[in-house]
């Protein structure tokens, strides 16, 4: 299980997709270009952190679940 991220994390990073393009899934080229626009450093990394991720989210095919039939073993003792 992965952090909770705040809302103020997600709404940031979401409108700095939008205005620009050039991040990527390296949080560490993300940082660079956040730089010191950022309130402070832990705040900055968690945008950087969080945009990798989306831009990897962006990459990937979302996942289907499977459904499971119920085993003959459970039905059969019932």
């Amino acid at each position: 299980m992965g952090r909770i991220k705040s809302t103020m994390v997600k709404k940031t990073a979401k409108n700095l997709i939008g205005k620009e393009p050039a991040f990527s899934e390296s949080f560490e080229t993300n940082k660079k270009i956040l730089g010191n626009t950022m309130p402070s450093k832990p705040i900055r990394n968690k945008i950087a952190g969080y945009l990798a991720r989306l831009k990897r989210m962006e990459k990937t095919p979302p996942r289907i679940k499977q459904v499971r039939e119920p085993s003959a073993f459970v039905s059969s003792h019932y």
